[in-house]
Formats: C-alpha cells, structure tokens, sequence
C-alpha cells in the first residue's frame, strides 16, 4: 500500500486523484448532509487516497470507499469506520 493524501469532502481533491474517480466523489459528497446543519460548527468528513496494487482506493470518514479494479471499473462499499 503506499500513501497518497487527504482532503476535506466538499474541497478541491489534490492533483494526484485520478480523473475517473473525481465523478463518483462528486456523487457520493452530493449525498451527504451538510454538517453545518447537523451540527454547527462540525466539519465534514475527509476523504483518504491510498494506492494498493497500483490502484487508487479513496475512503471517506464516514464509511464509504470507492475503488477501482484492474479492468478500470469504479466499485463503492460501505465500512464501519469503528472497526
């Protein structure tokens, strides 16, 4: 696994997310809720871009992962960020 970077839900992804999965990020950060309106002043989850076997994997806080396979397809699954 090598490391990549992290950034808030909500900002500018860093440079160095592939272009294939800044849309499915696009689409899971449209369904979050916003967290002002939760809870005032909370901030929102950040998201982690990781490599594992040349491919990126980005996790969000809040127990969502997007990955994508050796054939190029985006996946999405839920984790519990407890565990």
């Amino acid at each position: 696994m090598q490391l990549g970077t992290r950034w808030q839900a909500g900002g500018t992804p860093p440079k160095s997310v592939p272009a294939d999965l800044l849309e499915a990020i696009s689409r899971v950060e449209a369904t979050l809720p916003q967290a002002a309106s939760l809870n005032a002043g909370a901030p929102m989850p950040m998201w982690t871009l990781t490599w594992l076997e040349g491919r990126p994997v980005v996790e969000l806080d809040s127990g969502i992962e997007l990955s994508v396979d050796a054939e190029g397809a985006i996946t999405a699954s839920r984790f519990d960020p407890m565990d």
